[in-house]
């Protein structure tokens, strides 16, 4: 059985659901068991021919299936099926994709863990390393810890969250935490420990409100810098979706 999630303009053909159960080996044995839990909703997944709309884009967890097998794509237990469809015009919803917010989570809860622990064990070393994985994830575009996130979910530990969003904004938010490490660690080797675990503590603070209050303020930074046209910073926050905050659909 796999979760699909369901756009917020179908949702009034799946009885308001954001989220319904289909089963199905394939990406499109999936989608025809759900036209057929939700005869209204068929017509607008699929054309006269049989085949998937044009506009209709799918995706499983975050991956498009057009750079996977396709319609053909093989689905699993847990997998997650995500409907966007395509809008034409403006720069909202057209421009989102599926992030994986789980992954986030995930993410700032094992940073704050070794963020304490440096502190706990009086060991700025760990802050250099940890400041380093977060930059190299934004530069790779992931995570820096989708590793462990990638383990626990294999354990059957976690589910994929994945939600229509921008990436970019999280991205900049995590090298922006990177940055802010890698200068507490510069403070530790100049003999500044006090500043050095100062901006710490600020990393840490900021990735606990993201993970309990689901308050990304690295994000509204970048919603900001967008909003006042700086080169390089071009997406909106999700419709509906205050910036910063996680989105709803």
């Amino acid at each position: 059985m796999s979760l699909v999630r369901i756009p917020t303009p179908l949702r009034p053909y799946t009885e308001g659901k954001k989220e319904v159960e289909a089963s199905g080996a394939t990406v499109m044995a999936v989608l025809e068991d759900l036209g057929l839990r939700y005869p209204s909703l068929r017509s607008h997944l699929f054309s006269g021919n049989g085949g998937l709309r044009p506009y209709v884009n799918i995706f499983v967890n975050e991956a498009d299936i057009r750079g996977l097998a396709g319609e053909a794509t093989v689905m699993t237990d847990g997998d997650r099926l995500m409907i966007v469809p395509s809008i034409a015009g403006g720069r909202g919803a057209e421009a989102l994709r599926p992030v994986d917010h789980a992954a986030l989570r995930t993410n700032q809860a094992v940073i704050i863990g070794f963020l304490l622990g440096a502190y706990v064990a009086d060991a700025p070393s760990l802050v250099a390393v940890v400041g380093a994985l977060m930059l190299l994830g934004s530069v790779r575009g992931r995570p820096a810890f989708a590793a462990i996130y990638r383990l626990l979910r294999a354990m059957g530990r976690l589910r994929p969250d994945v939600l229509q969003d921008n990436p970019e904004p999280h991205r900049f938010a995590q090298l922006l935490g990177g940055v802010v490490l890698s200068l507490g660690a510069l403070a530790f080797v100049l003999g500044a420990a006090s500043l050095g675990w100062g901006l710490t503590a600020v990393v840490a603070a900021l990735a606990g409100i993201n993970l309990f209050a689901g308050v990304c303020v690295g994000c509204a930074l970048y919603y900001w810098l967008a909003r006042v046209h700086v080169p390089g910073f071009s997406k909106s926050p999700p419709p509906g979706t205050l910036p910063g905050r996680r989105p709803t659909i």
